[in-house]
């Protein structure tokens, strides 16, 4: 009865933060719960998977530029102080475990290898505390290419072409992540030079390889911490085995830091807004000599 009191504390915790489509009593996440529990009666460290932190969008009408700025570093200051609350409930501790899926699908929302190599070595500086681990395709298949991973991760665990139609068709919150999917790439693509006809389509494509890719990025992660509370930045069902959450505020519900801009208003709230409606609120603040977010008038 304790440890079942202690992992709904910390359940509580999280839900706060819960991004969602739908009101859920505490009750419904069961599969949280239960992996909570886990750790809570071995009286072991709580272990969190959290894909996401993949790279920069390529659209500079989003982002300030290339590198982790001050939407990254705000987003990991709160996962390390839920981290931080988490462990003043349970004295092991808990790890939240970063896993970066930039070179997973680079290729498909039209980002070099290059760019993504640069921020993920900018984001491990900023991931310095105890709370932190990282994960990303080269613990998987070493030095191998980046080419040769995508073609590994996808004849390994992903779910066929075929199957991700399928279940877009009946699952209506497929559906909707595909969408969004779909929205980002059609918005990530300013260099396209064909018809607003012919990006859909390419988009709506490419969509379903990064779905694809997804799912085959979320089976390598659960294969290798098979025990782990799964964390996703994409809204999430009450009940599902991932648990949605929201890092920053948002007024889109899909907003991360790395497709937006980090405003700081003057009554001390911080948002993520696309760069061209940030810019409008304010003036650019640089740290370390790059861009960093906004500070509205």
């Amino acid at each position: 009865m304790l440890t079942t009191t202690l992992a709904e504390d910390v359940l509580d915790l999280l839900l706060p933060h819960r991004r969602g489509t739908d009101d859920a009593p505490r009750s419904a996440f069961t599969p949280q719960l239960d992996r909570i529990r886990g750790f809570v009666d071995a009286d072991e460290p709580i272990v969190f998977t959290l894909p996401g932190f993949p790279c920069k969008s390529p659209n500079p009408a989003k982002v300030l530029g290339r590198l982790p700025d001050a939407g990254e570093r705000l987003a990991l200051q709160f996962l390390d102080t839920l981290c931080t609350r988490i462990t003043e409930l349970h004295p092991p501790g808990a790890w939240m475990l970063i896993c970066s899926d930039g070179h997973v699908f680079g290729d498909l929302i039209g980002v070099p290898d290059d760019h993504i190599d640069a921020y993920s070595a900018e984001l491990r500086t900023l991931v310095t505390t105890e709370h932190f681990g990282t994960f990303d395709l080269r613990d998987v298949f070493g030095d191998a290419s980046c080419d040769e991973k995508r073609v590994r991760i996808e004849a390994e665990y992903a779910p066929t072409v075929d199957e991700v139609r399928a279940e877009v068709k009946r699952d209506e919150d497929a559906l909707r992540l595909y969408r969004g999917i779909t929205r980002f790439l059609f918005e990530d693509s300013a260099d396209f030079d064909g018809s607003r006809s012919a990006l859909q389509r390419r988009c709506r494509d490419r969509a379903y390889g990064v779905v694809r890719r997804s799912a085959a990025w979320a089976r390598v992660v659960e294969h290798h911490y098979p025990d782990a509370v799964r964390l996703s930045i994409h809204p999430q069902p009450a009940g599902s085995p991932k648990f949605g959450i929201r890092l920053l505020d948002a007024p889109d519900i899909w907003t991360t830091p790395w497709h937006s801009c980090l405003v700081q208003h003057a009554d001390g709230r911080t948002e993520l807004l696309p760069l061209t409606q940030a810019e409008l609120l304010g003036t650019v603040v640089h740290r370390d000599g790059r861009p960093d977010y906004v500070l509205a008038r």
